[in-house]
């Protein structure tokens, strides 16, 4: 019997490849390691000969993207020399994109912020202005920064989805009216000089917390993200999970309110409008809340946009909720009840370790959200009896999704990922 589809052969593995995976390896182990590691000790770990460390250590010592620190003894025979990560050989600029706010960082091997900016998003509706805005604001902080740009691998840009990967396009994302088929990453690469790569900024999150999120970013665990839009970004056993057309994650249309307001989709409590802010602000104000705030002074008139003026309203009715406030505490606990659905229909689904939140909105709603969904969420969770789901707060911080961007690019060059390994012709 013939099977007319090639794509479903799997090839094997050529030793090129092979010898990228195992350099990989190495370097994760290193990075990973507080303290840094041997020879010995990483041929322990990573199962290699003897001989393919030395080879691989010699690589990454040449490169600069390890140093040989001091000697280690741990018994008779010769002392053991350490290697560690040299942070600042290779560096990345991350762009997120989001419809208030867009940040920038430039960040080095080790998650550390060398250079930081953020500024007002223009009016979303103008993809060529916010663009140029984009790439004068990445020059000049790679000029402030004083960085060496030889040592800039690339640019990341976490932008909301959905995006077509091949061409690098944000098609329609629903809170920036406009996008129509943007090539984001063409345009930004042709003025930048830089590789650039774009990914989905519930993505990218999910690689900063794998990068550097500590124990937060280990093992198996969803980023439940709070912004503009909501998302989930996935990590299996350490793999970041993007899906066929890299747009994984898109949790708008799950329903966990079946009295809530009508969705765009023909369903009525949707998460899209149930948990946004724009969903809760509108619902506070119709309980007769005036959600007012002071407006940033550094906004001009001509960039203020919808998002801004959500961003001010969730601010208010957040303040209001903390200073007891019981209609804003009502709109808050419902948001709280709606979430926790959403998410034990994930972790049930996927049986991951945690559910780590993050994004834009989260510092906002952390205290409320990390005091009532732990127990929220163990009573709805299928496989308690074997494992607790954990519940934590982003060990990133507020600028995850610059952070990820920034991420995109050292997880292209150098994570170690079993896919690579196959080849598909």
């Amino acid at each position: 019997m013939q099977h007319d589809s090639a794509a479903q052969v799997r090839r094997g593995t050529n030793l090129p490849r092979m010898g990228n995976f195992n350099r990989a390896v190495m370097l994760d182990y290193i990075r990973r390691s507080e303290g840094g590691l041997s020879r010995v000790a990483l041929g322990r770990l990573t199962g290699l000969s003897a001989q393919t460390v030395s080879n691989i250590c010699r690589k990454l010592l040449d490169q600069g993207v390890v140093r040989e620190a001091e000697k280690e003894i741990t018994g008779p025979g010769k002392p053991r020399t350490i290697l560690r990560l040299n942070p600042g050989a290779v560096l990345a600029v991350g762009v997120h994109l989001d419809p208030a706010v867009i940040t920038f960082v430039i960040i080095d091997l080790a998650g550390g912020v060398v250079a930081h900016s953020r500024r007002y998003t223009p009016d979303a509706t103008d993809p060529a202005r916010i663009i140029a805005e984009m790439s004068q604001e990445i020059e000049w902080l790679i000029r402030d920064s004083g960085v060496d740009r030889t040592r800039i691998s690339g640019l990341g840009v976490a932008s909301p989805g959905p995006i077509d990967p091949v061409h690098g396009t944000v098609i329609d994302p629903p809170n920036l009216s406009g996008w129509h088929r943007v090539p984001l990453r063409s345009a930004l690469a042709e003025v930048t000089g830089l590789h650039t790569i774009v990914d989905k900024d519930v993505t990218a999150a999910a690689v900063a917390e794998h990068w550097f999120g500590g124990a937060s970013g280990a093992g198996s665990f969803v980023f439940f993200y709070l912004g503009t839009g909501l998302g989930a970004g996935l990590v299996l056993d350490g793999e970041i999970v993007r899906g066929r057309s890299h747009n994984a994650g898109e949790i708008g249309h799950i329903v966990t309110d079946p009295d809530g307001a009508l969705c765009d989709c023909g369903l009525r409590g949707c998460l899209a409008v149930t948990c946004t802010p724009a969903s809760l602000v509108a619902e506070a104000e119709a309980l007769g809340l005036k959600l007012t705030g002071p407006a940033a002074s550094d906004v001009p008139t001509s960039s203020v946009n919808a998002a801004h003026d959500i961003d001010v309203k969730f601010s208010a009715l957040c303040q209001l909720s903390d200073s007891g406030d019981p209609a804003a505490e009502e709109v808050l606990e419902r948001s709280v009840i709606r979430v926790v659905n959403a998410v034990s229909m994930i972790t049930n689904l996927l049986d991951v370790d945690r559910v780590v939140f993050g994004g834009p909105y989260w510092s906002r709603l952390r205290e409320r959200y990390l005091r009532r969904i732990p127990s929220l969420l163990d009573g709805l969770t299928a496989a308690r009896s074997i494992h607790r789901v954990g519940v934590v707060g982003t060990g990133v911080g507020e600028d995850v999704g610059a952070i990820g961007a920034a991420c995109l690019v050292l997880d292209h060059t150098l994570a170690p990922r079993a896919a690579s390994l196959l080849l598909a012709e």
